[in-house]
């Protein structure tokens, strides 16, 4: 075995035993994949739970879809009570989340982006002077504020988007076109082959074009 293979496992084994660790570490957990908020009521609310062996703080806030943006930058019409909190082990916290009145769609779902950062604590004091890598893990989900009153069923939704043929660049594209005011995941879809299914959603009233790739 050459120098080059050898190094070039030793850096997959590396990057693996990384990724368990870091895996192993992460300890708050969201009840949930995504949260509904309907807008006839007066808030909604999630839990976090501590499924590791040490306090966790964790810091919460909302955004728009912009991964990068700082919390403090960020400007949405809800407040996410407590905004940092310690998680004893074991236990959970509920959060509070608050639409605060500023104005959006009444005829389709908005979407807004639900993050936690669980910050690692302090080193031990025996640890202190020990060589050890402390990692902050960040968890976003999907927030969606449904107004009253929507047309249609949610449930239905899925089943009313329009697929399309069309060219995008010269290459041949799908077009999905969602006309309800729901956002429906395209992962529940069945495609036929060759095509892939994108890791995506459709917003409500939305329309995107995507290459096919052919074989």
């Amino acid at each position: 075995m050459n120098t080059t293979l050898k190094s070039f496992i030793a850096a997959g084994l590396t990057v693996l035993g990384l990724a368990g660790a870091m895996q192993a570490n992460a300890s708050v957990v969201i009840a949930g994949t995504r949260v509904i908020y309907n807008a006839s009521e007066a808030e909604t609310t999630i839990k976090l739970t501590n499924e590791g062996k040490s306090p966790a703080v964790t810091q919460v806030w909302l955004d728009k879809g912009d991964p990068k943006a700082a919390p403090a930058s960020v400007e949405v019409p809800f407040t996410v009570t407590p905004p940092v909190t310690r998680i004893d082990p074991g236990k959970g916290q509920t959060l509070r989340i608050i639409y605060t009145g500023e104005p959006l769609p009444q005829d389709r779902e908005s979407v807004f982006w639900l993050n936690v950062l669980e910050i690692p604590p302090k080193p031990a004091a025996e640890d202190a002077g020990a060589n050890k890598l402390q990692l902050a893990f960040r968890s976003r989900i999907k927030l969606f504020f449904r107004p009253a009153g929507l047309k249609d069923r949610v449930e239905d939704a899925p089943a009313k988007i329009v697929w399309r043929p069309t060219q995008t660049g010269g290459r041949p594209a799908i077009e999905a076109c969602n006309p309800t005011p729901y956002t429906s995941p395209l992962r529940a879809w069945m495609w036929s082959a060759p095509a892939r299914p994108p890791d995506s959603k459709r917003a409500a009233w939305s329309l995107r074009a995507r290459p096919r790739s052919f074989r």
